[in-house]
């Protein structure tokens, strides 16, 4: 009973261990949205309106930017000059992006 038992939890541990995630964050898909529909105001992370609200990591942070969660607020509903995108991009789309704009402010936008 004992080794049913194991090779049953065993089981159950590469299933959902190893299983690729549903909502996998995709920033190589991130990266394509943001060309798509970001980039026309936020080239290389900069903000072609508001030069001092842009991408970049310092101005994330200074403006409470810097968390997936803001940055997927804003993308969902825009604020000030910046639209909504809820109609446009589905929930996962906006989390591709928002992951691929915080890596792309670590590394400088190079």
């Amino acid at each position: 009973m004992k080794k049913i038992v194991t090779l049953v939890l065993i089981i159950l541990l590469m299933t959902t261990t190893f299983a690729t995630p549903v909502n996998a964050v995709d920033t190589a898909k991130g990266a394509n949205i943001f060309s798509v529909h970001c980039a026309g105001c936020h080239i290389n992370g900069g903000n072609i309106i508001r030069r001092g609200k842009n991408l970049q990591k310092k101005a994330l942070k200074r403006y409470g930017m810097d968390s997936i969660e803001a940055i997927t607020n804003i993308v969902t509903n825009g604020k000030s000059n910046m639209s909504a995108y809820k109609d446009r991009l589905s929930e996962q789309e906006i989390q591709d992006v928002a992951v691929y704009v915080l890596e792309q402010a670590e590394k400088g936008w190079k």
